[in-house]
């Protein structure tokens, strides 16, 4: 089957629902094994979990902040004891993400920013890297953002957290080249969950009108390039950015 990953274990952060829960699946359909990871919703990851039970996917919930070493270690503790040692790394837990000019801003949002598209990949990788090296074989996938190509602007505490994040994966895919460890990027566009129910239907139609394919992205439009940038066949590729946006960054 192309795009197999059987025999993997894949730990996506926030995957109890939005974008992580569609990687998941798409994941863990392609034979890895996934933990449904949450912080606080737990009635949500428990849905979660039977869907992934419904599709085959052999899982479990953990209960694990993903910005903390101990909720790092936690995350990675349990699913080694239950799944397996994870070689599959999608650092996808957020945080709220408003549109302010810099004058509205303080450093403690920046902060959060830089805690979740930093600080989280940064322990995930450190926490999963031993087991990935000694097997000669590693997947890192961060979820980065059109935000930092396209220099949106009333954005800067998101736009800069995710700039560093860029530049940190192409560093540790040059890093990690010779031990089989691939760090890639995928930079969805603006693609709706349940996390933009109250958006302004406004700025979601200013939004569609500018997508050169003429439609909007959806969940798995992003699974599916996070599932080729997982599997054997991108062994070869590293320290890319696939930009999932319907040509709105074709440079």
């Amino acid at each position: 089957m192309a795009f197999s990953l059987e025999g993997h274990v894949a730990v996506v952060t926030g995957n109890s629902s939005g974008l992580g829960k569609e990687i998941g699946l798409a994941l863990g359909q392609a034979g890895a094994k996934v933990p449904v990871n949450f912080c606080y919703n737990q009635e949500r990851a428990q849905q979660t979990l039977e869907e992934y039970q419904a599709a085959g996917i052999e899982t479990c919930l953990i209960q694990a902040t993903a910005i903390t070493e101990e909720g790092i270690d936690k995350l990675f503790s349990e699913t080694e004891a239950q799944l397996g040692n994870p070689d599959i790394l999608v650092p996808n837990a957020t945080c709220d993400q408003p549109h302010k000019p810099i004058d509205q801003y303080d450093w403690e949002f920046y902060q959060d920013m830089i805690d979740f598209f930093i600080k989280s990949p940064f322990l995930m990788t450190q926490r999963g890297m031993a087991h990935m090296k000694q097997q000669g074989w590693g997947r890192i996938v961060n979820i980065v953002s059109e935000v930092y190509h396209r220099s949106v602007g009333n954005f800067s505490a998101y736009v800069a957290a995710k700039g560093g994040q860029i530049g940190w994966t192409r560093s540790m895919a040059t890093e990690f080249a010779d031990a089989g460890i691939t760090v890639n990027m995928i930079a969805p566009g603006w693609v709706p969950t349940e996390r933009h129910a109250n958006d302004p239907q406004e700025e979601k139609d200013g939004y569609l009108s500018l997508i050169p394919a003429g439609r909007w992205g959806e969940p798995r439009d992003v699974a599916d390039a996070v599932l080729y940038f997982a599997s054997p066949e991108a062994s070869f590729v590293t320290g890319q950015t696939l930009c999932v946006n319907g040509g709105m960054t074709p440079w």
